[in-house]
């Protein structure tokens, strides 16, 4: 892309008539190079005479994907990388020895992807988020542990994703189509589901889980070991201590489930009937004054045929560290 309004003024001294059939031969080298800006200095002769002179200024754009990665001259990418063709590495990214990048994936500036850390196809990293840094665990020794990312999940801005740790099985899992907004942490060892959304500054500490589809509003930071289930809506500025059951809502200092999330739930496409049984479901646990285990039978006794409430009254009897009620 040059342009030539840096083109000097002609010299009327080196100035003379060039005719059809002249041999015209032009030459041009850099000069200067500064922020993807480079300067050129371009001569034109006819025979060995000095016809024309100019200074030139130009960026380069890069080339489509489909011919390969377009990785900025200012990134640091070792060597041992491996990344798929297709792939946007932006200024000053750095990316580590052990890092895979599937294709489709864009890098933007100053992010840092390190340790042994597996991204998949078309992510969108966005500048300056860290990426596979080592868990901040005061037991953590260097050893190999490791961060796998899915499909087409969006990290915004500063947000921290850590490997996992030995004694917390080894690995730090996001599945696909997750968005991350600005600020948000995964500790080591958490499991992220699939089209999961941590809003601006939600925290989860380290072992957490999170299932498929749930929301974590802004602010908000769960506990380490705690379970958020399936369609989970949690309130923003919320501290989860304890287990969330799926469909529910939560929100508060200490959270409590406060009723189901029937709009994401139609929202998602459940059934009049399904989102039916999951109210009556909630009530049985939280409203009736029925031991847990009682509500529970008396779920699989009396809402038979709803593949939802298995999800329901599984994660509750597999809880241990009890629900947030």
């Amino acid at each position: 892309n040059l342009d030539s309004s840096f083109a000097t003024e002609p010299d009327s001294s080196i100035c003379c008539q060039q005719l059809p059939g002249d041999v015209l031969r032009l030459e041009m080298f850099m000069i200067d190079c500064a922020i993807g800006i480079h300067c050129f200095q371009a001569n034109a002769f006819v025979e060995d005479k000095l016809v024309a002179e100019a200074e030139l200024k130009a960026t380069f754009a890069p080339c489509e994907k489909s011919r390969g990665n377009m990785i900025h001259q200012t990134a640091i990418v070792h060597e041992g990388a491996q990344i798929a063709e297709g792939v946007e590495i932006g200024p000053y990214a750095v990316i580590g020895e052990h890092v895979a990048i599937g294709s489709g994936t864009t890098v933007g500036a100053h992010a840092v992807i390190e340790g042994w850390t597996e991204i998949g196809q078309d992510n969108r990293i966005f500048q300056f988020a860290s990426v596979g840094a080592a868990p901040q665990d005061l037991n953590y020794k260097g050893e190999k542990t490791l961060l796998k990312m899915g499909d087409r999940n969006t990290v915004r801005e500063f947000v921290t994703i850590n490997r996992g740790t030995p004694e917390g099985g080894g690995q730090t899992v996001t599945g696909n189509d997750n968005l991350l907004m600005a600020y948000s942490h995964v500790a080591h060892d958490c499991l992220i589901g699939n089209q999961v959304i941590l809003a601006n500054s939600a925290n989860l500490g380290g072992h957490v889980t999170v299932d498929d589809f749930a929301i974590l509003g802004g602010l908000c930071a769960v506990h380490q070991f705690a379970r958020i289930g399936s369609h989970v809506m949690i309130s923003g500025g919320s501290m989860v201590t304890q287990d969330i059951p799926p469909y529910t809502i939560a929100q508060g200092d200490r959270a409590k489930t406060v009723g189901i999330n029937q709009i994401g739930l139609k929202r998602l496409g459940f059934s009049d009937e399904a989102v039916r049984d999951i109210k009556q479901a909630y009530k049985m646990v939280f409203r009736s004054g029925l031991r847990t285990e009682e509500a529970l039978d008396k779920i699989e006794s009396e809402l038979k045929g709803c593949k939802e409430l298995e999800t329901f009254v599984t994660f509750i009897r597999n809880s241990s560290r009890g629900i947030a009620r």
